[in-house]
């Protein structure tokens, strides 16, 4: 919340952003849903690079939303990778309990009970968690996406159960966010962002701010 209280609004802003981005790419026949995949993931990097202008004591700007297309190419391809991870653990979900094919536009949501809903999310955070820092490495260390990934599964195994509380709360708070309509999610968005950020600096043992450029 010390994060999200610099600049609330651009917060907000980041978040409508990247809703926007996904639902945009989803109306799209065909490449639409798979482009979301390559793009949502790095517009949503914005929320955490706001954290950390917020961490230094700055104030976030809108454009963070496109900061992560300037990473090098390799970070670019972990964060992509982390969201593609995630998302599949999500989609083979639904084709399982409700045989919903996620990357087809058309595939509507009506199709799924919320009790499926549910399990279709809570798979999906439970499959990022091991990847959750991911993006924190790449972007802000810049070590090697292998290097990232290993040391994300790591910090997981030492912090199993933390996490898997994180889990719990993510999840109520995705329930509020879908109960209001997806509205919720612009206040949502920014706490996971924040909260994962905080996380990454205190698993790390991480003291300053990262230096950002």
């Amino acid at each position: 919340m010390r994060l999200v209280k610099h600049a609330p609004a651009t917060w907000a802003a980041l978040a409508f952003l990247t809703l926007a981005a996904e639902f945009a790419l989803q109306a799209l026949p065909n490449v639409g849903p798979m482009l979301g995949k390559l793009i949502v993931p790095l517009v949503a990097c914005g929320m955490l690079y706001a954290a950390a202008v917020a961490d230094q004591g700055g104030a976030p700007s809108i454009r963070l939303a496109v900061a992560a297309f300037r990473a090098p190419a390799a970070a670019i391809a972990a964060v992509v990778a982390a969201g593609i991870i995630t998302f599949a653990a999500e989609a083979l979900t639904a084709w399982w309990i409700a045989g919903v094919n996620l990357l087809f536009a058309d595939s509507s949501s009506a199709d799924l009970s919320v009790p499926a809903i549910a399990g279709i999310y809570a798979i999906g955070i439970l499959a990022s968690l091991p990847i959750t820092f991911v993006p924190f490495h790449v972007l802000f260390e810049r070590v090697a996406p292998g290097v990232a990934f290993a040391a994300s599964w790591d910090a997981f195994a030492l912090n199993t159960v933390p996490l898997l509380v994180y889990a719990a709360a993510s999840l109520v708070l995705l329930g509020f966010g879908l109960a209001t309509m997806g509205i919720g999610l612009v206040l949502v968005l920014p706490l996971w962002a924040a909260s994962s950020y905080s996380a990454w600096k205190d698993v790390f043992g991480v003291r300053d701010a990262p230096r950002l450029g």
